[in-house]
């Protein structure tokens, strides 16, 4: 295995301050101190060449658990070993076979082409000649950014720049890919460029890649397997498509028709049937959306129609609220 993870936990200590000015007088004599757990006793294994998608609400532990896998956090407990060596340890060795893109932290020099930053890079991982001019080629050519980079990043629009933030963390040629919300703020078209690349990527280098985001798009369209926590716990580890059979039976079909039709019309179809204007609401059996959309134009004069899954803030919800009742 690439990654092993075993009863990882990270806890902060705070301090909590009664409000006022008395109370900060008593606080220069004595604090009451807490201690949170932002990842709370996790265990996972992620094989060679898997794109694991990493998924939880604000606050969860994702990105604190990026950080530890990448050695910028040392845990409270617990081990954690990825290609053999100790993260926090930031042995050489270890640092030249992963990567860390943040999509709210920039790596690249905001004054200077991002040229400058990939040479600064290639100077220090040490990447000889023709390999760093191999891989920047073809890396620039897959993302259509050749022509912009010499170019000052400040002048880049946000999605030239993730891409540019892509090219650097790639340059080395990393076994483990670390993405903490590489598609945020970014617009539909770059959205997904970046998803396409990043398939790409993993299918032809093989690297090992963990992901997260918001978007589910993103864990949809690239990641067979997810891992959800919450609270610091894990709530789930298996496959995407098991995780909506398991937990989300259901999805929600939207469509416009060029009349109205009373709701006994569609009772046959699903339920919870509901209406706004011209366009009708219905939760449909997960296995047989297909069959009812097809009936649904067969029947009726249909003009748009959408189909939505269950928002993954539910599930992870729900899955959360099972677990704390049998616990």
């Amino acid at each position: 295995m690439v990654i092993h993870v075993k009863n990882l936990r990270k806890q902060y200590e705070y301090y909590r301050k009664t409000p006022g000015l008395l109370g900060s007088v008593k606080g220069l004599f004595h604090r009451e101190k807490l201690v949170t757990d932002a990842v709370n006793d996790i265990s996972f294994d992620i094989e060679p060449g898997e794109f694991v998608g990493f998924v939880g609400p604000n606050g969860a532990g994702k990105t604190t658990t990026l950080k530890i896998l990448s050695g910028i956090l040392h845990p409270t407990s617990g081990s954690v070993e990825i290609l053999g060596y100790k993260p926090f340890e930031r042995k050489t060795e270890f640092q030249k076979q992963f990567a860390l893109v943040m999509g709210q932290k920039n790596q690249l020099w905001w004054d200077l082409p991002a040229i400058e930053s990939f040479l600064l890079n290639k100077a220090i991982y040490e990447i000889p000649n023709d390999f760093f001019a191999k891989n920047l080629e073809e890396l620039s050519a897959l993302l259509g950014i050749t022509e912009i980079l010499n170019v000052q990043v400040r002048k880049l629009s946000l999605g030239q720049r993730m891409k540019c933030e892509l090219i650097a963390a790639l340059l080395h040629g990393p076994k483990v890919l670390f993405l903490d919300e590489p598609t945020i703020g970014l617009d539909v078209v770059s959205q997904n460029a970046i998803r396409e690349f990043l398939k790409n990527y993993n299918r032809k280098t093989k690297a090992t890649i963990i992901l997260t985001s918001h978007y589910m798009q993103d864990i949809r369209r690239l990641c067979d397997r997810v891992i959800i926590i919450h609270h610091g716990q894990l709530l789930y580890d298996g496959r995407y498509d098991a995780l909506h059979s398991k937990y989300s039976d259901f999805k929600t079909v939207e469509f416009s028709l060029e009349e109205d039709i009373p709701f006994t019309r569609l009772e046959e179809f699903g339920s919870e049937i509901r209406k706004n204007d011209h366009t009708y609401s219905l939760r449909v059996p997960y296995a047989k959306t297909a069959e009812v959309t097809g009936k649904l134009f067969e029947q009726f004069k249909v003009g748009d129609i959408a189909i939505h899954e269950r928002d993954i803030e539910e599930i992870i919800g729900e899955i959360f609220m099972a677990k704390k009742i049998r616990s």
